[in-house]
C-alpha cells in the first residue's frame, strides 16, 4: 500500500489537504482496470488567495500538521501490516473520530446532514472524552435503548421509526469502520441490531391534480417547470437543479437525458417524452444550467404549497412528490414495474414496489365488493 498526502483545488483559493491510501488495482470483468484508492480528508486548507507573510506561514505550519498525519497513518500501516498492537488508537477520542468520518461525507449534503444530526444526539449520549477502549457491548445497545425511549427532536417530540433508523445506522457504520481501522479489537457492529425501517407515506398527485397544477398559477415559472418535468420524468430535485444541456440529447427518436444521479453516482439514461423535453425550453451552452434561477429552500417550497391551494389541492406536497407522482402515473397507465424501476434509478426493486402497493387495483376491487346496504339514519 502506497500512502500519499495529497492537495485539492477549491473554488475559494484554497486546497484541500487529504491522505490517499493506494491499494493497488484490479481487472474488471469488462476487462477494464480499475484502481483501489480510500481516501482521509484532513480538514486541513492551504490559503491561495494571498501571498503575505502571515498567510505562508500558516500554509508551512498545515502542511508540516498534514505530514505528521501522513507519518503517523504510515506508522500505522507498518504497525498493522507487522501486527504489531497499537494501543495509541484504542486511546483516540470516539467522537472525534466520528466528526472525522462526518467531515469526509462532506461532499454529499443529504448523507452529510444525517451524520450531523446523528452525531448530535451520540454527543448527548456519551462522555465527551470517552475512547475507544471503552466502547463495548452495554455502550452500543444503550445507545440504541436511548434513541429509542429518551431521543427527541429539536421540538420536543420522540424521533420517528425511520429517523431512529437513520441514526443508528450512521453509528453502525461508525463503530464497523473503526472496528477496519484498528481502533476496535472486536467487531462490535454485530451488537448493534438495527431498526426496523418504518414505511412512510408518499405523498403524490393523481392525474387529474396534476393537470389542475398545470393549469394553475405559480409564482415562479420556472419552479412550475422544473415540478412539472420532475412529474414527467422522475427527476429529483438535486438532479433537475444541477441538469446542464450537455447532458440533453435530441436524437432523431426523441429526447433522453444522460446524467450521473447525485445521491447514487450511478449512470443514467433516461429517455423522456416531448411535453418533458418542451418544458426544459430552448438550448443553450453545453455548460449553463437548463433550470436557471431554482433555489432550494423555506420560500420555493411555500410556493409549491401555495400553488396547490390556488389549484384545489389540499395535500402536502413538496418538490419530491413530483417524483413518487411519476412513478405512480407510470404504473397506473400500464408501465411494468421493472421498467419503473429503472427508469428512477433504484438500486433495488423492493423500493419500487412501495409503488405498486399505492396503486393496487385488487383492493380497490375489494373495496366494493360488497353490495351496497339500505342504510337508514
Amino acid at each position: 500500500m502506497k500512502i500519499i498526502l495529497r492537495k485539492k483545488k477549491l473554488k475559494n483559493d484554497k486546497e484541500s489537504l487529504y491522505i490517499e491510501f493506494y491499494k493497488g488495482s484490479v481487472i474488471t470483468p469488462e476487462g477494464k482496470r480499475k484502481f483501489l484508492r480510500d481516501f482521509e480528508y484532513l480538514d486541513l486548507y492551504i490559503d491561495k488567495s494571498s501571498n503575505s507573510s502571515s498567510v505562508r506561514e500558516k500554509n508551512k505550519e498545515t502542511l508540516r500538521l498534514a505530514e505528521n498525519i501522513l507519518s503517523i497513518r504510515q506508522a500505522e500501516h507498518i504497525q498493522g501490516k507487522y501486527q504489531i498492537k497499537n494501543t495509541r488508537k484504542t486511546k483516540t477520542n470516539f467522537l472525534d473520530y466520528y466528526h472525522k468520518l462526518k467531515e469526509e461525507r462532506y461532499q454529499s449534503k443529504g448523507n452529510y446532514d444525517n451524520w450531523d444530526a446523528a452525531g448530535l444526539h451520540l454527543q448527548a449520549y456519551c462522555p465527551a472524552n470517552i475512547s475507544f477502549d471503552e466502547i463495548d457491548e452495554n455502550f452500543v445497545k444503550g445507545y440504541r435503548k436511548y434513541l429509542d425511549t429518551k431521543a427527541k427532536t429539536k421540538s420536543g417530540t420522540p424521533l420517528s421509526q425511520n429517523t431512529k433508523y437513520t441514526y443508528y445506522n450512521k453509528f453502525r457504520a461508525c463503530i464497523g469502520q473503526a472496528f477496519e481501522d484498528q481502533y476496535l479489537d472486536s467487531d462490535i457492529k454485530k451488537l448493534a441490531k438495527a431498526f426496523k425501517q418504518g414505511e412512510s407515506q408518499r405523498e403524490y398527485l393523481t392525474f387529474s391534480e396534476l393537470n389542475r397544477m398545470a393549469s394553475a398559477d405559480c409564482k415562479y415559472p420556472i419552479l412550475k417547470k422544473a415540478f412539472i418535468c420532475s412529474c414527467l420524468t422522475g427527476l429529483r430535485w438535486s438532479d433537475i437543479d444541477r441538469m446542464k444541456w450537455l447532458e440533453v440529447r435530441d436524437e432523431d427518436n426523441g429526447a433522453r437525458i444522460i446524467f450521473r444521479q447525485k445521491k447514487t453516482d450511478g449512470l443514467e439514461y433516461l429517455d423522456i417524452s416531448t411535453q418533458a423535453r418542451s418544458l426544459l425550453g430552448k438550448r443553450r451552452g453545453a455548460s449553463e444550467k437548463v433550470f436557471q434561477g431554482l433555489k432550494y429552500g423555506a420560500h420555493f417550497n411555500a410556493e409549491i404549497l401555495r400553488w396547490c391551494m390556488r389549484a384545489g389541492i389540499t395535500k402536502h406536497i413538496t418538490f419530491h412528490s413530483a417524483r413518487h407522482t411519476n412513478a405512480v402515473l407510470l404504473l397506473e397507465n400500464g408501465a411494468d414495474i421493472y421498467t419503473v424501476s429503472k427508469r428512477l434509478g433504484h438500486k433495488e426493486l423492493r423500493t419500487t414496489e412501495i409503488y405498486a402497493k399505492i396503486i393496487d387495483t385488487k383492493m380497490k376491487e375489494a373495496a366494493e365488493i360488497i353490495p351496497s346496504l339500505n342504510i337508514e339514519l
